[in-house]
Parts: structure tokens; sequence; C-alpha cells
């Protein structure tokens, strides 16, 4: 069967979602910022124009902010996730195979729709997602994963294309690939580009026409397959079930300086009581936890650093275990006096949740923890997350700990408060 793939991408995305339930900013220059407003992580092509670029300090920018009248959200990753979802649902309307390749990305396997008109199914796919969702996407589709990022790219920043480009042709995939610059193509890094640049490779089409042997000789394997996927051989499937994780690390930088243990075992007990949820998503549960703190190394002010890891008796998900081991490392390795910056909760030496080896030492009732973590997980679910937690993860609903999040907007489409309202 002959390959073929497309790679589904949401433009602007985090912008996209901010300007979906606001009418009002369609055409007009829109950023999000990063956790803490730190730096800007997303920008409408209107924000583009203007000259904001990824990674400028919000602090920075803050007069051209107000000279061009540029709208800013803090990030929002609860009404991203659910609109995330919701594309790739949508997507599975086409075809069962997909690949969720990041929060705006996916790729799909369209081998069994060659002989369709690819034009019109790929602009159909385009149009159904903004009809459903109100998102824009382009869509490329080639014979390689690689080729259909390019394809993706290219679809982008053509008009002609107006979002949707096909490269399967010969002729095209090769001019394609002249438009390409070495540092644009999937897989080559900064690094790799500027190396490669050197010996006057600075486009695919110059690395597709690389010898083998002089990548064996100077590059990786990986490398060695880009150029496979650049000449149109399929070097990789979609990873349609991708590999479990093999550790899980949930940390923070907080919004304010946090010294006593109170509010640092507030966060990392939340934390840790995270690391549990995910790990019971993916049906898994940790042998070893580790717990670490540190202070803030661009302030004028003492400076600590420390982590301490716990071999855990039993292989938990619980949030119960997870939390009580948390609270034992943040114990032995927390310092009054320091202001600290973050801290955080790694899960490590990941098991299958049915592999569970039991201590004889251990007196835990695992099956009723099972069935309180099910319950848990039922409740939030159906009413939320934090709906029902650990006392020692706090009960004020503002927390000094938590991020600056100044200029977040509603979850619109997860929380019944935050629902749009109409008024006739």
């Amino acid at each position: 069967m002959t390959s073929l793939f497309a790679l589904v991408d949401c433009n602007n995305f985090y912008a996209s979602c901010e300007r979906l339930f606001r009418p009002g900013l369609n055409g007009k220059p829109v950023v999000v910022l990063s956790n803490n407003d730190g730096c800007v992580i997303a920008r409408s092509q209107e924000a583009k124009d203007l000259g904001i670029k990824m990674g400028d300090p919000f602090f920075l920018i803050r007069e051209v902010i107000q000279q061009h009248n540029i709208h800013y959200f803090s990030s929002n990753y609860e009404l991203y996730g659910d609109m995330s979802t919701r594309v790739v649902d949508t997507l599975r309307t086409f075809t069962p195979h997909v690949e969720v390749h990041s929060v705006d990305e996916s790729f799909l396997d369209l081998g069994e729709f060659k002989f369709l008109d690819l034009e019109v199914y790929a602009r159909h796919i385009k149009d159904t997602v903004y009809q459903n969702l109100g998102l824009p996407v382009c869509v490329g589709v080639a014979p390689t994963k690689t080729l259909a990022k390019i394809a993706n790219r290219l679809a982008k920043k053509s008009k002609k294309a107006d979002g949707c480009l096909i490269l399967t042709d010969p002729y095209h995939i090769e001019e394609g690939l002249k438009r390409t610059a070495i540092e644009d193509v999937w897989g080559v890094g900064r690094q790799y580009a500027k190396f490669l640049s050197t010996y006057g490779i600075t486009t695919a089409y110059k690395l597709k026409h690389t010898t083998d042997a002089w990548i064996k000789k100077h590059c990786s394997v990986v490398m060695l397959r880009t150029v496979k996927e650049l000449r149109g051989e399929p070097c990789s499937d979609l990873e349609i079930n991708p590999a479990l994780k093999q550790n899980i690390c949930t940390s923070r930088s907080f919004g304010k300086p946090v010294e006593s243990f109170e509010e640092l075992l507030e966060a990392a007990s939340s934390y840790a009581a995270k690391c549990a949820f995910k790990l019971r998503k993916q049906k898994s549960c940790a042998k070893e936890i580790m717990v670490f703190v540190m202070t803030n190394r661009f302030a004028d002010t003492p400076q600590y650093t420390n982590s301490r890891k716990i071999v855990l008796p039993t292989a938990t998900n619980s949030d119960l275990e997870l939390i009580r081991y948390t609270k034992l490392a943040l114990e032995s390795i927390y310092k009054p006096g320091y202001q600290y910056k973050k801290t955080g909760v790694i899960v490590m030496d990941l098991i299958p949740d049915t592999n569970v080896q039991l201590n004889l030492l251990d007196s835990t009732d695992h099956g009723k923890q099972q069935s309180l973590m099910q319950f848990l997980d039922d409740l939030t679910a159906k009413f939320g997350k934090d709906t029902v937690k650990v006392a020692c993860q706090g009960t004020q609903q503002k927390k000094t700990w938590n991020l600056n999040r100044d200029y977040l907007s509603p979850c619109y489409t997860t929380r019944l408060l935050d629902i749009l309202t109409i008024q006739i």
C-alpha cells in the first residue's frame, strides 16, 4: 500500500483559542504569555507582523503593546487542552489512524485514500475543523511525515495554496524542497543546521541529494532517516498508541517567593497528586519518588538547592501514598530562611499497575486505596479537578504560591461558571 500522510496544524493555536470566544479580536494582534506571564509563547499573524518575536519578555515589549493596542492573555492550558481534544475528535471522523504529534499538530494516515481527489479531501478536512470548532488549520499531504511537515509549512506561507498543499508529484516535491531552508527541515536542529551550512547544504533539496556515505560519516542515523524521508522513503509510521512515559515530573515556578514549610508542602502535595493522576491515566505505578526545591538563582538572595529520592515499599499511584512520601522527602531537605522559587515532584521506575508486587511488611490496604482513587477520578470527571483533595494540598482557593496569571481568560468549555451567556 502506498504511504500517504497528512499533517494538520492549527494556525497560531493558543492565540486562535483566545480569539474563538471573542470575535471582536479577529484581525487584531494577540499574544499569549508563558507561565507567570513571563514571555511571549504564541502570536497571531498581526502580532508577528508588528515584530513581536517568540520568547520576547513581556516587560520589555509593554510599550509596543500599548502603542499598537496588542491584546495579551495568560496561558490557559485547560482551554487549549480541551480544544485540542475536540480538534483530534474531528480529525478521527476522516480516518481512525491519527497520531497526536503535539497539542496543535496531528498526523493522519491517508494511504487508503490515494484514489480520491486529495486536494478536495484536504480542503474538506480544513473546512470541517473550522466549521465545527472555529479554528483555522493548514493541511499538508505527502508520501512521508517529513515531507508532510514541509508541505504544511509551505501551505501556511503560500497565498496560492490557501492552507492546503499536496506534495505527491516529483516535480512539486523538488520545488518545495528548494524553497525550504535547512533549519526548517523537521529533525534538523540548530546546531546541525549550522554544521551542514558550512558544507554548502543550505536547503532541504541539497540535503536530499547528499550521499548516504557522507551522511553516515558526518551525521547520525536519525539524520539518515530524515534524508531518506526527503527522498520519499517512509522511515516512520504513525504512533497511534504512543509509548508510556518512563518517568513523570510536575513542577512550577511560584508566582511569589515561598519561605514557610506549610506553603511549600501545599505546592509539593498538589504536584504529587497531579503525578498520581497522570500515573492512573496511563495505568502505571511508581516505585520511586523524588522531591526537589530551589531558590531563584537570578535573585540577590541566599541560594539553596536540594533533592531527596525515596524508594517506595510498594509501587503505587495513590494520591495518599505519594503525598505521604512527598512530605517525608520535603521535611528532610527543607531549610528555613530561604526564599524558594520552585519545587517539583518526579515519579520514577514506572511499571504497569497490573504488575505491582506487594511488600510483606507494608500494612497499607492498597485495594481500598485503589477503590478510593477510582471514586476520586469519577468525581473529577463529573465535577472538575480539585473537587475532592487531600487536606495538606490547601483549602484556600487563592494560593500565594500559584502561578501569576493576571490576564487569564475564562475556561469557556470546561467550567460551568465560565460558559458564555447570550442575552437576547
